[in-house]
């Protein structure tokens, strides 16, 4: 895994071993002795985690941490506190102060590897979403991971030792929904049951009649749980168990005995970051889904319909399918706007749009082209079988008045053309200009219609 660690330490000794450690493992390491270098550092070199030792002269680890959390531009870069006092208050401390992790002196090789991997791997996931939102032609913010909240979350612990669970369940139950499995079958049943899921599943390796790394592959495997951040809990000696778990995805582990600070510190950062990278997720989607919609119907736009049309024609000029589609324009309706205003207009094309969602099959592509035209485009079907649909979404859209508020009804007609392929060399601009000439004709001939253009 090539990624740039900053290792941050007061003392040379710690620092040449941190990057002597890190070097081997291939990764990038720039280094610096105190609080103000590293935050230089940050700001100059970027780099996709910070190892930052606790406490140090002048500006200490606890406010570095601060500060790069406090700033829109870093606050998504991992931090791991590294401290020779491994008391409580230090990780209660670092954790107000937004550190992702923590790492205790003298640092365990596997501690080492497994925090900075896996920290490493949710950053280049955040990295994507968040190259993907900068990129985004809709100017969408990325989401603030300093305003993600921990608490509350919805744990799924799945554990029949009953002992044991039951100690976990009623330390992490103070500030969480807590769901109890014991039986790993019924694991993938219980998030599938939940309303919205879990923010994180907890999983005892050593569960009784059952293969835990078995029950963390399949977790990772299947689409509901996949992006889930899992939390083993292990034997201090099952490092190789330990290893296989950390290859196949697993977030995070604790070593037995389990503390509860502990506990508390790692099951918090992991259902913050799995709720900002959830956000990060959805804002992608929403901006993908502003950028083909039309924001008014909630149709997919003039853009999106070129784009997929013209993909449309080549497979079916390739492959020889039929393919139709109808241009439909809402018959006077700037009578509507000048007569009952633009708020009635906007109700009326919205009910227009949904009378020709529920018009047509789920693979047809139904698009707001501007103003009242609209445009369905039909794959697989004729001419005489687009007339068809054609007559079916008029038909729809003048049987039913359209209510433009209390006690006012207005019936709305829509003239529509129909056109179909007609041959291999076809493009976009030909299919569109056949359909516009039939929808001029339907408009001269009287209106209401469905015109089919001329062979």
């Amino acid at each position: 895994m090539t990624a740039r660690v900053l290792v941050v330490d007061d003392i040379l000794a710690n620092v040449r071993l941190l990057e002597a450690k890190l070097a081997a493992e291939y990764f990038d390491v720039v280094t610096a002795m105190n609080g103000a270098d590293a935050l230089e550092a940050v700001q100059r070199t970027k780099p996709d985690i910070v190892l930052l030792d606790v406490m140090m002269p002048g500006i200490d680890g606890i406010e570095v941490c601060r500060r790069i959390k406090s700033n829109p531009a870093t606050q998504h870069i991992p931090v791991i506190m590294v401290t020779a006092l491994d008391q409580p208050e230090d990780r209660v401390r670092g954790l107000e102060a937004g550190a992702d992790d923590f790492l205790t002196k003298p640092v365990n090789d596997v501690a080492l590897f497994c925090r900075v991997k896996g920290l490493v791997r949710l950053k280049m996931l955040t990295d994507e979403l968040r190259n993907r939102l900068a990129a985004d032609p809709m100017g969408l913010p990325s989401p603030d991971l300093s305003g993600v909240a921990a608490a509350g979350g919805r744990i799924l612990l799945l554990d029949n030792n009953s002992a044991i669970a039951e100690r976990i369940r009623t330390s992490l139950s103070k500030q969480h929904e807590v769901t109890l499995v014991d039986d790993p079958q019924k694991a993938v049943e219980a998030f599938g049951a939940a309303q919205g899921g879990f923010d994180i599943i907890i999983v005892n390796l050593d569960i009784e009649g059952a293969d835990g790394l078995r029950i963390c592959s399949q977790l990772k495997s299947v689409e509901t749980t996949r992006q889930t951040p899992i939390l083993i809990i292990v034997d201090p000696e099952d490092h190789q168990r330990l290893l296989r778990a950390l290859d196949m995805g697993v977030n995070d582990y604790l070593i037995r005995p389990v503390d509860k600070q502990e506990l508390a510190a790692r099951v918090a950062t992991q259902i913050r970051r799995h709720r900002y990278t959830e956000q990060l997720r959805l804002t992608v989607r929403a901006s993908m889904e502003m950028a083909v919609t039309d924001a008014l119907t909630g149709l997919y736009n003039r853009r999106y319909l070129e784009t997929q049309l013209t993909q449309l024609i080549e497979q079916s000029a390739n492959r020889g399918k039929l393919l139709s589609l109808l241009t439909l324009d809402v018959d006077f309706f700037k009578s509507v706007n000048d007569t009952y205003g633009h708020d009635a207009g906007d109700r009326v094309l919205q009910e227009v749009a949904g009378r020709i969602r529920g018009s047509v099959r789920g693979q047809d592509l139904a698009c707001r082209t501007g103003g009242e035209e609209f445009v369905v485009v039909l794959p697989g079907a004729d001419l005489s079988t687009a007339e068809r649909v054609g007559e079916r979404i008029r038909k729809t859209i003048a049987a039913k008045p359209f209510l433009l508020g209390p006690g006012s009804h207005l019936t709305i007609t829509a003239s529509i053309g129909v056109a179909s392929l007609a041959s291999p060399q076809d493009t976009v601009e030909d299919l569109l200009k056949r359909s516009d000439q039939a929808l001029y004709r339907a408009k001269r001939e009287g209106r209401n219609r469905v015109v089919p253009a001329a062979a």
